[in-house]
């Protein structure tokens, strides 16, 4: 059987095996520089083959560069072997909820997220640190491989838990302010793309800070032709009258497409002022219309003529402009009753345009977020304290209403997936809950945030960490928002399963036996970290099988054994000790797609040597791996 791998893809590699796929004849042999051989691309062969200037060394070029970018690239494209570890207690309603909840380093996160959720996200909404001075917390090494940066970061406690001892502040002190900033976002938004599917979208909220150099970031990441807009949020209700120079008031959404080509944006429901502008003063059968100018700024001949009004006036363009219709066309919609003189017959002349006509249904939506449509920072503050009952239990949360109008111009499906990988409060979840009581959908979400430890403070209210804010916030949203919408929302899902960024449930000598001496081999009797429980085996098989970590999970008992069965049958796992051969027929009739055990489960040799012949004559198209 093959052993899974227990780590994510290597994107560097990844992207060479693109290359050799499409251009074989341009991968060779040449030497590192210890003189050992490695694969290699002969640049001068690919330059050929694409037909297209090649830049490199000092030539000029446009770019976008700063201190540690290739290593950011670097960072963004290396593998993870951490995992993530499932926790029962704190979720809600862990058997059936779709939505997650993950604790941990999002560009970790995000990595692992990459196999199960590749093209699946329709939506991603982030509100990361605005790089205000001290508003994150970040690793001072951009030049270490993960594994490096993992033993060294002081990421984790003894036990493989999160922690955040050797995490700083980033100050405006710093020397490298804004290089640390950019190290931070950009390998995070490039995994993060990868998530998105084709008509997929993302949402960035920033300020003048980093504005600049985020939107350089994205359209390197995402493509300067999937830019969408730079949506201006009006964020104060009553600006400061103390600023020396502007009062600022407003902060701005970068919106990204996927593939701008495929993604359609949601429009706004119409409302009473727009209908309004629609009349139907000669009563024509058609229903309510609004005029439109017959005449334009562009000057084409072809439609430079007198019109005679009912009256008999005769109407000429105004000077320097001519008609918006040819003669011919202005006939034929005064022939249909579509030319308007006024209710005199001697006015000049209008298109009618009928509501009940529009191409779009609703209205298009405008770059300007005026807080009395999507509310104000104070309002996003009131809310927390709404359901907390608190003051100053978090800082600066976005309100609902603002994340409502991004999820309506995301133009979510039935059952889209909305991430969310700086998720401080949680606002993304309340939105998404509230809009999925409203319209009786089933979007899930996916939020992941660090366990940013809080002031003193919040932790006189009972948190310890932005985490336990978040969670708590989620529950009390979703059972006051079942309450207030009743029976329509009886099926509504307000559940989230926790899970939390760990390292790997293996032991060293799995990844590396080559570096393990055997006084380290005879202690271990098993490849898997003592304090691993069956559950926590089970979701990192689930991240390599390709499986959402919201799929459903069974526990059943098989000849004694527990037997975990996802999605059915997709994956059927069994992590005991000592399985029979009668244990592996009974599993094996099911005809599952993925079988996963552990290399030592096996009861005795004979079973070892008869397993591969129970699963050729029960399920012989099984994918059978052990770990």
């Amino acid at each position: 059987m093959e052993h899974l791998k227990m780590k994510t893809a290597d994107m560097a590699s990844e992207n060479f095996e693109k290359l050799k796929a499409l251009f074989p004849n341009c991968v060779t042999e040449s030497l590192d520089k210890d003189g050992n051989p490695v694969r290699a691309i002969d640049k001068d062969l690919l330059m050929q083959e694409i037909n297209s200037e090649v830049v490199e060394g000092q030539k000029e070029r446009y770019q976008f560069n700063w201190p540690g970018k290739r290593d950011a690239i670097r960072k963004a494209n290396a593998p993870t072997t951490m995992t993530l570890r499932p926790c029962k207690d704190e979720s809600v309603d862990f058997d059936n909820t779709q939505n997650l909840y993950i604790e941990g380093d999002n560009l970790e996160v995000l990595k692992l997220l990459q196999n199960n959720y590749l093209g699946k996200v329709k939506m991603i909404y982030i509100d990361p640190p605005y790089n205000t001075g001290n508003d994150f917390v970040y690793n001072d090494n951009f030049k270490q491989d993960s594994e490096t940066f993992l033993e060294t970061s002081g990421m984790f406690d003894e036990d493989g838990n999160m922690t955040l001892q050797n995490f700083e502040k980033n100050s405006e002190s710093n020397g490298r302010f804004h290089t640390d900033w950019l190290n931070m976002m950009y390998p995070r938004l490039k995994v993060a793309r990868n998530l998105l599917s084709e008509d997929g979208v993302i949402f960035i909220s920033i300020d003048d800070n980093e504005q600049e150099n985020l939107k350089k970031i994205c359209d390197e990441v995402f493509g300067q032709q999937n830019f969408v807009a730079e949506l201006i949020w009006e964020r104060a209700y009553s600006p400061k009258n103390d600023a020396r120079f502007i009062s600022n008031s407003h902060d701005y959404v970068l919106m990204y497409g996927r593939d701008i080509e495929k993604f359609t944006i949601g429009r706004l429901p119409r409302t009473e002022e727009a209908n309004a502008r629609y009349l139907n003063p000669d009563n024509d059968p058609r229903g309510v219309w609004k005029p439109s100018d017959m005449s334009v700024k562009t000057y084409n001949a072809d439609c430079d003529y007198p019109i005679t009004t009912p009256s008999g006036r005769v109407v000429e363009p105004p000077a320097g402009r001519c008609w918006r219709l040819s003669k011919k066309a202005f006939l034929e919609r005064l022939q249909d009753n579509r030319i308007y003189f006024g209710s005199d017959g001697n006015s000049v002349p209008c298109i009618k345009r009928f509501l009940s006509e529009l191409k779009f249904d609703g209205m298009a939506p405008t770059s300007i977020l005026f807080y009395k449509e999507v509310g104000h920072s104070q309002e996003g503050a009131k809310e927390v304290v709404a359901l907390f009952g608190d003051k100053g239990v978090f800082d600066g949360p976005k309100p609902v209403r603002l994340l409502r109008r991004l999820l309506t111009l995301a133009n979510l499906k039935e059952d889209s997936i909305v991430v969310d990988f700086f998720s401080g409060s949680a606002s993304t979840a309340h939105a998404l809950l509230q809009q999925n009581a409203e319209k009786n959908t089933r979007c899930k979400f996916i939020l992941v945030q660090l366990p940013e430890l809080v002031s003193e403070t919040k932790k006189y209210q009972g948190f310890s960490n932005i985490c336990e804010i978040g969670k708590e916030r989620i529950r009390r949203a979703g059972k006051k928002i079942k309450e207030e919408s009743g029976e329509k929302a009886k099926d509504l899902d307000i559940g989230f399963r926790v899970l939390k960024l760990a390292e790997s449930n293996m032991n060293d000598v799995y990844y590396k036996p080559a570096d393990i001496d055997q006084g380290f081999l005879d202690k271990l009797d098993t490849n898997i970290k003592r304090d691993r429980t069956p559950m926590d085996l089970l979701f990192q098989v689930m991240l390599e099988c390709d499986l959402e970590l919201s799929s459903k999970i069974e526990e059943r008992e098989i000849n004694g054994k527990k037997v975990f069965f996802v999605n059915d049958k997709e994956l059927v796992a069994c992590f005991d000790e000592n399985i029979d051969e009668a244990t592996i027929t009974e599993i094996a009739k099911l005809k599952p797609y993925y079988f996963v055990m552990r290399d030592s489960s096996l009861a005795t040799d004979n079973v070892a040597d008869n397993f591969e012949q129970l699963w050729n004559a029960y399920s012989k198209d099984t994918i059978r791996k052990v770990l």
